[in-house]
């Protein structure tokens, strides 16, 4: 009989909805953890019904089995970063909070997914200003883009100074850093990054591609991922951008609208 040569992963969790059509979500998370060469692990908060094209409905699972999903991960194989992705309702949002606080969860990188690409309200609006007091204080990285952040703040952002201006409001609400994205801008999709000290201007080219379903949660997971790997935190964005990039570059042609990027694409055929 021969022995097994076990191995050792660093563990990330992603807390979030699912996608199951596999380009967002948490199946989009734990693609990109696993293209990181860690081990990933998931708790679910919504079962979304959605594809390429749209999203047709989305079921918020009970408290109490978000609150065992979470008490699963944390007794057994506590993760090294968490990424929270889509929460819909206020009950889930407490059920999170009061989890990542009692754990003492580490390198929270927390994406504010309200909306996707067809307008379907996956956060309720009516529950921005509840996300924003229970969870924002907990973000050791907030991740929204130009939609999420204006929504978030209270104002229209036009340009890289009234991206600037968003860092700095969020991060006055409790995040303790800020990467305002840059993709839904028309002439460049350059980030910024605000850490309470310094400002960073990530920059990057568009890419001509309708191909981008799940970038905003694989960006997120892949900066859970290297915060993990103990990367600082510009490192860790700047290679996490990085990655989407080329994720991007190399998006899949599936499904019938916005087609998913490829967490895999450095492997060959």
């Amino acid at each position: 009989m021969q022995k097994a040569q076990t191995v050792k992963k660093i563990p990330v969790l992603t807390i979030a909805g699912s996608d199951c059509s596999g380009g967002a979500g948490v199946q989009a998370d734990l693609k990109t953890f696993s293209a990181h060469n860690l081990f990933g692990m998931s708790v679910i908060l919504s079962v979304v019904a959605e594809n390429t094209a749209r999203v047709i409905s989305a079921y918020d699972i009970p408290k109490n089995v978000v609150d065992e999903q979470i008490l699963a991960v944390f007794e057994d194989i506590r993760p090294k970063a968490v990424k929270i992705g889509m929460i819909a309702s206020k009950e889930l949002m407490d059920c999170v909070a009061l989890n990542l606080k009692n754990f003492e969860a580490e390198n929270i990188v927390i994406d504010p997914v309200m909306f996707a690409k067809n307008g379907f309200a996956l956060m309720p609006p009516q529950n921005c200003e509840h996300f924003k007091k229970t969870m924002l204080s907990l973000a050791d990285v907030l991740t929204p883009n130009i939609p999420e952040a204006q929504y978030l703040c209270g104002f229209e952002i036009k340009n890289q100074d009234d991206m600037i201006k968003a860092a700095k409001t969020l991060r006055s609400l409790g995040a303790k850093a800020v990467l305002v994205k840059g993709g839904h801008r028309d002439d460049n999709a350059d980030d910024v990054l605000y850490d309470g000290k310094e400002i960073y201007i990530l920059k990057s080219q568009k890419i001509d591609t309708k191909n981008t379903h799940g970038t905003g949660c694989t960006l997120s997971s892949a900066i859970a991922s290297n915060l993990a790997k103990d990367y600082d935190l510009y490192e860790a964005v700047k290679k996490a951008k990085d990655y989407v990039y080329s994720a991007i570059l190399h998006s899949l042609e599936l499904g019938k609208g916005c087609g998913p990027t490829n967490h895999f694409y450095f492997l060959k055929d």
